[in-house]
């Protein structure tokens, strides 16, 4: 789905993701995991890259796959740095969103497309 590039496109993104694991029966766990998943990965988009082409939206996708496994995955115009784990010190103020994210997750990882165009950072979270 598409997002505006900004703080109003994670609550939208939020509610559809929520609504469709529901609707296909997956467990209160996954869908809470799921949702602080991507609401980190579009937090960190809207903060540290630039929307897509169009200048104003992001791309939220997602998939769930036979096994019950989430995909979850961020698109955006990329920005001057690539996501990478951080140690912030206690009373930092941000850089904990990648270590929720691996904590959480199976795996992530970050997509380049050809040209430096978009940037994707996905993340898989296991079903159970």
């Amino acid at each position: 789905m598409t997002v505006l590039h900004g703080p109003s496109g994670v609550g939208v993104a939020r509610r559809r993701l929520r609504s469709e694991l529901r609707e296909n029966g997956a467990g209160e766990t996954i869908i809470e995991d799921a949702m602080l998943i991507l609401s980190e990965l579009l937090s960190n988009s809207y903060r540290h890259a630039r929307p897509l082409d169009d200048g104003r939206s992001i791309r939220a996708d997602w998939r769930q796959e036979a096994d019950g496994s989430l995909t979850i995955s961020v698109t955006d115009g990329g920005g001057p740095t690539r996501p990478r784990l951080s140690s912030p010190s206690v009373t930092a103020r941000g850089g904990r969103g990648l270590t929720i994210i691996t904590t959480l997750c199976r795996s992530w990882g970050v997509r380049e497309a050809a040209a430096g165009s978009a940037v994707t950072v996905w993340a898989v979270l296991s079903a159970a």
